[in-house]
């Protein structure tokens, strides 16, 4: 999957946070310890560093949902994380992704924190992370 297929999946995905652009992504994963997993309608990108993993993003085509990608990249992930060290595993979700925080509910996560007005909507208000973790 090229960098401007993963930006248009994201832009698709999101409004807040902020879609990535094609730059961003592949700025992102110039970084040390971080991967990309993909599928044909989605991609996860985390990283693992000193034990942690953070789950960074996961965007999967709209059209495309409710058909198992989403738990099949977080399964991968799951595995990659240990497989590099993790014993850990984080990440943010916007407070009202219900589905995102379905989806990481089913795969073990739990509610850990909040960041508050962590994300910015595109009309400027502020809007809560909830911070998730699992052991793997």
């Amino acid at each position: 999957m090229t960098f401007d297929e993963m930006a248009a999946i994201h832009a698709a995905c999101f409004t807040t946070p902020k879609p990535w652009s094609a730059a961003e992504i592949a700025s992102t994963l110039d970084g040390a310890f971080v991967f990309v997993l993909t599928e044909p309608s989605g991609f996860l990108i985390g990283r693992v560093v000193a034990g942690e993993a953070e789950l960074i993003t996961l965007a999967v085509d709209p059209s495309a949902r409710k058909r198992g990608t989403g738990g099949r990249l977080v399964d991968g992930f799951l595995a990659e994380a240990k497989l590099r060290g993790a014993e850990s595993v984080f990440l943010e979700v916007a407070a009202n992704n219900l589905p995102a925080q379905s989806l990481y509910a089913r795969k073990g996560f739990e509610p850990k924190g909040k960041r508050r007005g962590y994300y910015q909507t595109p009309a400027g208000a502020r809007l809560d992370a909830l911070v998730l973790m699992r052991a793997i």
